[in-house]
C-alpha cells in the first residue's frame, strides 16, 4: 500500500482542524479534554521551550530531557517532550521573578508569564495522564540571571524557540484534540515572544511571513546547555 503524499497528509491535518470548528460533537470532545485541567488551564495551555543556561551539563540532565521523547508513544511522547520544556520554562520565570531585576509593568508582565507557565505544567501533566501515559520526571535547569537586558533577550529567544518546538511536532500529532490544542498553544507562545520583542526592540516576526518549525532533536540540542 503506498504512503500518502505530502499534499494528502497536509489535507488530512487541515481536515482535523476544520472538523473541530464545524462539528459540534468533536468540538465538545475537545473542550471536555481541555477542561479536565480547568477552563483557565486551557486558556493558558502554552507549550514552550525552556529558558536557561549553564556551561556544565550532566549526562543525567540530558537523559532527562531526552526521556521526554521516549516516555510513552505517539501523542503521549510529544506531550511529555513539551512537559519537559515547560518544567524548565517554569523554573526560568521563577528565577527571573526572584532576581528582582525588573520592576513596574515589566515585572508584572513577567509574573503573569510565570504564573501561566506553572499552569502549563499542571495542564500538560493532566493531559498526559488523561491519555493513559505517565508524566515525565521534572529536570533541573540552571539559568544565567545576570542583567535585565540579558534576561529579557533570553526570554525572547526562549519563547520563539517554544513556538518553533510545538510547530515542529504538529505534523506528528494523531489526536484531533491534541492537534487543535497545539495550534492554540503555538498562537499564545508566539504572542509571548512578540510581547518580549517589543521589550528588547527586536523583530516581532523574526522568521518573516511564515513561522519556521524546529524538530525535537534541534530543540533538545538548544536546551542542552541549560540543564544542571
Amino acid at each position: 500500500m503506498s504512503s500518502p503524499t505530502t499534499e494528502e497528509s497536509t489535507a488530512k491535518r487541515t481536515g482535523l482542524v476544520e472538523r473541530l470548528v464545524r462539528d459540534d460533537v468533536d468540538r465538545k470532545r475537545f473542550l471536555k479534554m481541555a477542561g479536565s485541567a480547568g477552563a483557565a488551564s486551557f486558556g493558558a495551555f502554552v507549550l514552550a521551550a525552556c529558558g536557561s543556561s549553564s556551561k556544565k551539563t550532566t549526562s543525567s540532565a540530558v537523559s532527562s530531557a531526552t526521556t521526554a521523547s521516549s516516555t510513552g508513544t505517539g501523542d503521549v511522547a510529544i506531550l511529555n517532550y513539551a512537559l519537559t520544556l515547560e518544567y524548565l520554562e517554569d523554573q526560568f520565570y521563577e528565577k527571573v521573578i526572584a532576581s528582582s531585576l525588573f520592576s513596574g509593568k515589566v515585572a508584572a508582565l513577567l509574573k503573569t508569564f510565570g504564573a501561566q507557565e506553572a499552569t502549563h505544567v499542571a495542564a500538560l501533566k493532566g493531559a498526559v495522564t488523561k491519555l493513559g501515559g505517565k508524566p515525565v520526571e521534572k529536570p533541573t535547569g540552571t539559568f544565567p540571571i545576570k542583567s535585565a537586558t540579558q534576561v529579557a533577550e533570553l526570554a525572547y529567544t526562549v519563547e520563539n524557540l517554544g513556538a518553533a518546538a510545538y510547530l515542529g511536532q504538529a505534523p506528528n500529532i494523531q489526536s484531533p484534540e491534541v492537534l487543535a490544542t497545539a495550534l492554540a498553544i503555538h498562537s499564545v507562545e508566539a504572542r509571548h515572544a512578540a510581547t518580549l520583542g517589543t521589550l528588547v526592540k527586536k523583530s516581532l516576526t523574526p522568521m518573516g511571513a511564515f513561522a519556521t518549525p524546529d524538530d525535537m532533536s534541534t530543540v533538545l540540542a538548544a536546551v542542552k546547555p541549560f540543564l544542571a
